[in-house]
């Protein structure tokens, strides 16, 4: 399933640039500890958090996450945007709630970690 499937079914909005949403996801991880998505985040996955700031680019870089999903309607700031911009990291957010989101995540197919 690529990012461009997932913001159409799942109804999110994308903040940063659109040129990544090809990218297959391998599978969705839900946190909102960045040492946890340090340890169990897998590349090619999808991250759902309710984190904003600057700190989930440098982590999603780091581990090659396909994308993340910031929930409840927030939205990064210019500089964490711009941020994503430059490491091609995707942020799309929702109006939903994390449970929500994950729930429709898994609906279309996504799975956690093995």
């Amino acid at each position: 399933m690529t990012l461009k499937e997932v913001e159409k079914k799942v109804g999110l909005d994308v903040v940063t640039m659109k040129e990544y949403e090809d990218r297959n996801i391998t599978g969705g991880y839900a946190s909102d500890l960045l040492s946890d998505v340090i340890a169990h985040a897998e590349e090619g996955n999808i991250w759902v958090t309710l984190q904003t700031h600057l700190n989930i680019v440098a982590i999603a870089a780091m581990k090659g996450i396909c994308a993340i999903i910031t929930v409840n309607g927030r939205k990064p700031d210019d500089e964490t945007i711009s941020r994503a911009n430059q490491e091609k990291v995707t942020i799309m957010v929702s109006k939903l709630p994390a449970f929500e989101v994950v729930g429709r995540l898994y609906s279309l197919g996504l799975r956690g970690i093995k």
